[in-house]
Formats: structure tokens, sequence, C-alpha cells
């Protein structure tokens, strides 16, 4: 066998020589013996294939890691801008300009746009209130595994069991 098969066909191929070996009247100790014995791709291939699962977790996680020291830095960024404008803002009022023109940018302080300020909560009438949606009942799957493996009876759930590959 080559090496440019795929896992998949490796596999197949691996699977009926044991049907094959089994199909046979051998006895318990020539079935293990022929499939060592046989030379078989599958496990260098799997090796590769799991290698290469690996690389990918760790870049995916390089790249997380990443993407959570970059938000920090834009956050950052985005504060020190926002403390920066607020104290040219703050030094323009104070010495009672209200413009600056310079070739890049025109600097200009503007009232804001009207906004409510409710400081007391409580006193607001009902007519101004929005009650938000509850959030729709979900399924408590802690319950419900609980109460299944007591051998209570759950409509709609089951207890279901997959397979996983783990690769240490």
């Amino acid at each position: 066998m080559s090496n440019a098969l795929s896992l998949y066909s490796i596999a197949q191929e691996h699977r009926a020589m044991v049907e094959a070996l089994t199909s046979t009247d051998n006895d318990a100790q020539t079935i293990p013996d022929a499939i060592e014995a046989e030379p078989s791709p599958l496990e260098d291939k799997a090796q590769t294939v799991a290698s290469a699962t690996k690389n990918h977790e760790a870049t995916a996680a390089a790249i997380k890691a990443a993407e959570q020291d970059m938000a920090a830095r834009r956050k950052a960024a985005e504060n020190r801008a926002m403390h920066i404008r607020e104290y040219l803002k703050t030094c323009m009022e104070v010495a009672g300009v209200s413009k600056i023109e310079c070739p890049h940018f025109a600097l200009s302080i503007r009232n804001s746009p009207s906004s409510v300020d409710v400081f007391e909560p409580k006193l607001i009438p009902a007519e101004f209130l929005v009650t938000p949606e509850p959030p729709p009942p979900v399924p408590d799957k802690k319950a419900i595994a609980a109460a299944l493996k007591e051998g209570k009876d759950v409509p709609g759930a089951m207890l279901a069991r997959g397979t996983r590959l783990e690769i240490r």
C-alpha cells in the first residue's frame, strides 16, 4: 500500500482483512498473529492525521489568544482616545475657545442632542416603563439526566452516548 491512500481507505482495507481472517476457521491465537504480521499503514496514517489535528488545534488556540490580546489592546486604545478627547475638550472649555482649525482637521465644541437623565426611576409613571419579555423556558439537562439515570421516564428526552477521539 502507498501513503497516497486516505485514512478511510486504509481503515476499510484493515476491516476487510480482519473480517476475512475471522470468517475462516482459525484458532483464537492465529487471528491476532496474522493481524500483527500483516504490514498495515493504518497506525502510521492515523498518527499523521492526529498530528495534523493537534497542529490545527494549537493554531486555533494561538489565534484565539491573539484575538483576546488584540481585543484588549483595541479597548485600551479606545479608552486612551476617549480620555484624550475629553481632556482636549476640557482644556478648550477652560480657555474659552470653541473652535480650532488646522490643515488636518477642525476642532469645535458643539452642544450634544438632548438626552433623558432618569435620576429617580421609582417616580416614573407606568406608561413610560417597558417590561422586557421573560426568556423562554429551557430544559434543565442536569435534572433530566439525573431523572433518567434514576430510571424515571422523561417524555421528549433520552440519555445518548456518542464517541469521541481523544488525542493525548
